[in-house]
């Protein structure tokens, strides 16, 4: 089997990579990404591509499966260039898919993509996938949803996925993440696993989250198998206010929404930090997200608790931990690690 992976040097790419190469039924992965990587990996060949502007087709000719992951979040300031990546880029990957004659596409969807729905009970992939309308992130995925509803309509001989994954985070990723979502305004070293004083909390302000580790191995599974459709990827515990508060031993401050709505729009519109207040609309407004068809149709089973992957990317931030990659490279001083793969347990192994 040959895979193309788009966006293949972030947080995601960087854990499904060694995942595939683990894997024998995979012969061969191309990695596309903006800019090449200084990471090497066995059956892994790399090629530069812009998907919002190259030819594509050559590129994915002879591969079985395209996994799309290639996606923008900054500069948050320039929605045009955002949307030219995450939208008309991925409207040109589908495209240059069926073009080519891939059998499968697998594409990197989001909890982003839901539409407002409930914080106390789990919702399934039926939930309706309009977004939120504030948020340019939620805006795109839930665009990029409607693509892939007509692609599949005007392809129905094209296997497509889509994984809808929570908050996704790994120690390796938190040089990257930083710069993406706190800016160099915040001193890292303030960051700690283990002591957050002060956390902001409303009784909407309820996430889920993910190892990328284990994401990597939900794609591996939809790649390989044989399975269609959206698929939720959420680790257990839900991060409510009382988890957040045990897990990082803060002290509750109780901010209403919109105060911490506009707080955090205004500092953005100041460009103190990368973060408009979209984001604090979307983790108010998406549902809680129910994992079970994952279980029971890929067969996937997270390895880490979703506590567990906050503390490991806390950790990461502390330390300016990173990857060779030009997303995940740590900024100067930082450490650099490779993808860490896990021992497989004997469950997952004849899984395979």
């Amino acid at each position: 089997m040959r895979v193309v992976v788009t966006g293949a040097t972030g947080n995601v790419g960087t854990s499904l990579l060694p995942a595939l190469v683990a894997d024998p039924g995979v012969d061969s992965v191309l990695g596309i990404a903006r800019r090449l990587p200084k990471l090497s990996l066995s059956k892994v060949d790399w090629a530069a591509a812009d998907v919002s502007r190259a030819d594509l087709v050559p590129l994915f000719r002879g591969a079985d499966v395209v996994v799309h992951l290639a996606w923008l979040i900054q500069p948050s300031h320039d929605e045009a260039r955002l949307h030219a990546v995450n939208v008309t880029g991925s409207e040109r990957v589908f495209a240059a898919a069926a073009a080519a004659g891939v059998r499968s596409v697998v594409y990197a969807s989001s909890i982003g993509a839901y539409s407002p729905g409930p914080k106390d009970r789990p919702v399934s992939e039926s939930w309706p996938t309009d977004g939120i309308t504030s948020s340019y992130y939620s805006r795109h995925k839930a665009a990029v949803e409607r693509l892939l509803d007509r692609f599949e309509a005007e392809h129905p001989d094209i296997r497509v996925v889509r994984l809808r994954k929570a908050l996704i985070f790994k120690c390796e990723a938190g040089a990257g993440i930083a710069r993406l979502f706190l800016g160099p305004l915040v001193p890292r070293r303030l960051v700690r696993r283990d002591f957050i004083p002060v956390l902001p909390s409303n009784s909407r302000l309820v996430f889920q989250a993910v190892h990328s580790l284990d994401v990597g191995e939900a794609y591996r599974l939809a790649i390989v198998g044989d399975a269609r459709g959206p698929f939720n990827i959420a680790a257990e515990p839900v991060l409510d206010p009382d988890a957040l508060s045990r897990v990082l031993g803060s002290w509750r401050f109780p901010v209403p929404p919109p105060v911490l709505r506009w707080a955090t729009h205004a500092s953005w519109l100041l460009r103190l930090q990368p973060v408009s207040g979209g984001w604090v609309d979307m983790a108010h407004g998406v549902p809680i997200m129910d994992a079970t068809r994952a279980r029971t149709e890929l067969g996937w089973s997270p390895r880490y608790t979703a506590e567990e992957a906050l503390s490991e990317v806390l950790g990461g931030i502390h330390d300016n931990d990173g990857l060779p990659t030009p997303v995940l490279e740590p900024d100067r001083g930082g450490a650099v690690h490779r993808p860490r793969t896990p021992p497989r347990t004997a469950d997952q192994e004849a899984s395979r």
